[in-house]
């Protein structure tokens, strides 16, 4: 008998996850690969691209040997990934230099040189988006002010899925929702923009096709096809930038459903009808993995990541070590802060470790604790994380209720909705219901959703979140807590402004001195 299974594949920044699913959603298998992040200089952020490959034939092989599965039960293959990520290919296909990723902060004097180009609000018009260091064209403009010679050499220009697409097919191919954060399209048309490449001195040439995340893209190479176990010609979708095809995975496919979404960096979204964007471009307004709709952003760059970099840097306490030894990794850090009361007795945290998008889009930010005393210990310290992450969060969810952009509850998702205690923390701080999901897998299911669409296994992304996508759990804020939280927030809103000149100029003392 053969299966109707799908591929979905996530390049995301601190590993690649491959997942397959049947047609109703449930998983069948599933392999992880981490991989290094590197930062050369503060504020910088790079991977190797053969680390994204490596790592998608490594667990594309793994998942399908764990569960002895056929090449011809994959019908179909989505790829997702982390967005922004600058690829650049030479004549021979061979990568010219290390990625500049979606945290990288070095363009800021690119984003300057975009609006003297085109005018500040007249760009913000064209593109639905501020030139922000994190996105590609900055980084494009970088690489030919910085590096001039590797800039010659470059013949395309990728995204990291799409890295990985061409890898496994030769096909140089993107789609809509991740093209999107280039700053090179036209949103509305959900095409490139002539303009924007035409007043940046940018070659069409060195951009992929671009297909709609449902439509087929490219088909599986013999070479990958004999690494994997997969067939030859089996065909992949676009597939979707990681925020997109995770919110596909979550449902976020109408109006009125927003989600949170906290994984490395953190991300309120919303699905729009019709192109919308925020004149001060405080949020980011992309084309969504949803044929013929959009959506609206605001993004923490250091979510989970912050509470990663803690882990890495200091760990989680003896103490906890030895009250939970059946505890593991973050579940430590979860415990750790269980102890700790709402509101960290005063510790407050601003999560600005790699420059911050919403709603300050400021590279030169940094990660400050705030409050700190003798009655502080290390369970202080891992609440605060986690509450500066759910302020962070309420920034962007309020910036979306000024524009009139509201929900009912919000659907929780990434690494952090595993956590209990970082679940509540949210609840409490949006004082808003928060709804988990049966099958929270992130981007890697939106991608095979898309896939199933592409192959007809469903007949659109609205049948196919039907089918697959189910409601887990529901809780409520607590009021008590939520009374702490909003007196807080008051002070965490301060604390950037009194500290934002201060910030640019230990920027300055650090590369000037």
């Amino acid at each position: 008998m053969t299966n109707n299974y799908l591929l979905g594949i996530d390049i995301g920044t601190s590993g690649t996850r491959s997942l397959i699913i049947d047609e109703n959603g449930n998983i069948i298998s599933s392999a992880m690969k981490e991989y290094p992040l590197y930062t050369p200089r503060p504020g910088w952020a790079e991977q190797n691209p053969m680390d994204w490959y490596d790592a998608t034939i490594s667990t594309i092989r793994e998942a399908v040997q764990k569960k002895n599965i056929k090449g011809s039960d994959i019908k179909s293959i989505g790829l997702s990934g982390q967005m922004h990520g600058s690829v650049f290919l030479d004549d021979s296909n061979d990568v010219i230099r290390p990625a500049i990723l979606w945290n990288d902060q070095r363009t800021e004097p690119q984003c300057q040189e975009i609006y003297d180009i085109f005018g500040y609000d007249n760009f913000i018009k064209l593109s639905y988006n501020k030139a922000l260091p994190g996105f590609t064209s900055p980084k494009i403009l970088w690489l030919r002010e910085n590096e001039p010679d590797n800039y010659k050499r470059t013949k395309k220009i990728l995204l990291p899925k799409d890295y990985v697409r061409f890898m496994i097919t030769g096909a140089y191919a993107t789609e809509v929702s991740d093209a999107a954060g280039m700053l090179l399209m036209d949103i509305k048309e959900r095409t490139w923009s002539d303009e924007i490449l035409d007043g940046l001195k940018i070659s069409r040439n060195l951009l992929a096709d671009i297909f709609e995340s449902y439509e087929v893209s490219a088909k599986l190479d013999a070479k990958t096809a004999s690494l994997t176990g997969l067939l030859e010609g089996t065909p992949i979708v676009g597939g979707g930038g990681d925020n997109a095809a995770g919110n596909v995975g979550s449902g976020i496919i109408k109006q009125g459903i927003i989600s949170d979404s906290i994984g490395t960096s953190g991300v309120v979204f919303a699905h729009s009808d019709s192109p919308v964007y925020d004149p001060e471009g405080r949020l980011h307004s992309f084309c969504h993995a949803v044929p013929g709709k959009w959506h609206l952003m605001g993004v923490t760059l250091s979510a989970a990541g912050a509470q990663k970099w803690y882990y890495d840097t200091f760990g989680p306490s003896r103490d906890i070590e030895n009250k939970r030894p059946e505890l593991k990794k973050y579940k430590l850090l979860d415990a750790q802060a269980e102890q700790a009361a709402p509101g960290s007795e005063g510790l407050l945290f601003l999560p600005y470790l790699s420059g911050e998008r919403t709603p300050y889009a400021d590279a030169f930010a940094r990660g400050v604790f705030f409050g700190m005393s003798y009655m502080h210990n290390q369970d202080h310290f891992v609440r605060s994380i986690m509450e500066g992450v759910a302020f962070s969060q309420l920034d962007c969810l309020n910036l979306m209720s000024g524009l009139g952009i509201n929900s009912e509850h919000i659907v929780l998702i990434g690494g952090g909705s595993r956590s209990r205690i970082w679940k509540e923390i949210i609840c409490d701080v949006f004082q808003t219901p928060i709804v988990t999901l049966k099958n929270e897998e992130g981007p890697a299911f939106g991608a095979a959703l898309l896939a199933g669409v592409g192959c007809g296994i469903y007949n659109s992304v609205e049948n196919a979140v039907e089918k697959a996508v189910k409601k887990s759990s529901e809780i409520l804020p607590d009021k008590e807590k939520s009374g702490i939280y909003e007196k807080t927030y008051e002070i965490y809103k301060s604390l950037y402004k009194s500290l934002k000149e201060d910030f640019k100029k230990l920027y300055e003392l650090q590369f000037n001195s």
